[in-house]
């Protein structure tokens, strides 16, 4: 694609990015034919082809505002950041790194109305603080008859009980793991379930206080200063753990996971922090990358169930690990029934389920209905925001695959710590 930036335009790093990723594009549209929003609205500005023509013109003309307008914005907001596109795209555009450039842009020129500033300061501060989001969580379960039906549905029944986490410090081979910001809270069963299902290959898990949210929800919803600021944060809190020879940085929420990888990206410029984001990045691993590369056998699973694979857009878009737990489930011995159109959204991603409710949801009954077909016992995936909004339906269980795993395994017999668990 030709661009036409000025040379003044181009001496800075954004517009230089932006150049870079629009040149790449032949806008040949194959990203349309897989586009979820384009699927629904039938809309060229709602598919990757018309949103960077959109963002083209928009940085191109830096000083004409005329062009740039709230329907632009809706345009872009409703994106879901799922980049299909990207996997469908044969020329290897880089479409979400644009996508932040043409957001922080917009958000710049047309500033929001209030109740939508509003909105989404109060989801970056209610949801990256745990602590926060379990007071708040409670609250609402405790009152979930006045909460509002866009929310209510997103409270959870009543959690699975994590139980006990083996000592860590028994093993030789240690790894750190993101406790998550809103995870802990909505699902306290699937980290201490990723720590006894890691324990019985030999692996700690050492958790780290100080490491708080990714720094997603920030930068994704424009605050990316914030976002670039909290990786930082979890930088310095594991690097300590880094030079003592942790041998990776396991999420079990892929969305973290996809971000935790990018931070080599975000914090190219830092000369403080480049160096080290590009080695965190390099040993941020999603807890599938760890299993698949372990003998498995010592898990002894004793049983198995009708699973349905729900692959998050994180998982298999952005860290490019499509069908890789659906190998490990196989391995261990679960069944898993196909699922027509996996590759498309479920409509989850990020905050999207609350800023865009109404595609959301006709995304998440899509994803349902294909999920379903197979008639499985419960669906299981690899994402905490894919998982609760997936659940919100009512529909069928929904939960993560580590813990259906953890509730198959045999009972300890070497120190007797711990019996399978009972679904």
């Amino acid at each position: 694609m030709q661009t036409h930036f000025t040379e003044e335009a181009l001496k800075q790093p954004h517009i230089r990015e932006a150049d870079r990723v629009l040149r790449s594009c032949v806008h040949c549209g194959f990203c349309n034919a897989t586009c979820p929003t384009y699927q629904l609205l039938g809309d060229e500005r709602d598919g990757p082809r018309g949103r960077i023509y959109l963002m083209k013109q928009m940085l191109e003309n830096p000083d004409d505002d005329g062009l740039v307008t709230e329907q632009t914005r809706l345009h872009l907001d409703r994106c879901l950041t799922c980049r299909n596109c990207e996997t469908t795209c044969p020329s290897g555009v880089e479409y979400h790194k644009l996508l932040d450039i043409g957001r922080a842009e917009i958000e710049r020129r047309v500033p929001r109305k209030a109740s939508e500033q509003a909105l989404r300061f109060g989801l970056r501060k209610a949801l990256v603080d745990p602590r926060r989001f379990k007071a708040l969580l409670k609250l609402g379960l405790t009152f979930k008859p006045l909460v509002p039906g866009a929310l209510k549905n997103k409270l959870p029944p009543a959690p699975v009980d994590a139980g006990t986490r083996p000592d860590h410090q028994q093993h030789a081979r240690q790894m750190l793991i993101l406790e998550g910001c809103v995870q802990p809270g909505l699902s306290p069963n699937t980290n201490a379930a990723t720590a006894r299902v890691l324990d019985r290959l030999g692996i700690g898990l050492t958790p780290v206080s100080e490491a708080g949210c990714c720094g997603a929800i920030d930068f994704h919803l424009n605050a990316q200063d914030d976002g670039r600021a909290r990786a930082r944060a979890n930088i310095d809190a594991w690097w300590p753990h880094i030079e003592a020879g942790a041998e990776a940085i396991v999420q079990t929420a892929s969305g973290c996971g996809a971000f935790v990888k990018e931070y080599r990206d975000i914090l190219a410029d830092d000369p403080a922090y480049a160096e080290k984001a590009a080695r965190v990045s390099e040993l941020a691993k999603d807890l599938v990358e760890v299993l698949r590369d372990e003998d498995v056998a010592p898990l002894a699973i004793k049983e198995s169930r009708k699973l349905a694979f729900h692959c998050p857009c994180t998982l298999q878009h952005a860290q490019r690990l499509g069908g890789a737990v659906e190998a490990v489930l196989v391995k261990l011995g679960f069944t898993l029934t196909p699922v027509a159109d996996a590759h498309l959204c479920c409509g989850s991603a990020g905050t999207y389920s609350i800023t865009q409710p109404e595609l959301a949801t006709q995304l998440r009954d899509n994803k349902l209905d294909n999920l379903e077909a197979g008639h499985p016992e419960t669906i299981v995936t690899a994402n905490i925001g894919c998982q609760t909004h997936l659940a919100s339906a009512g529909r069928t269980e929904v939960r993560h695959w580590i813990e259906i795993v953890d509730e198959a395994l045999a009972p300890a017999t070497s120190d007797g710590s711990r019996a399978a668990r009972s679904p």
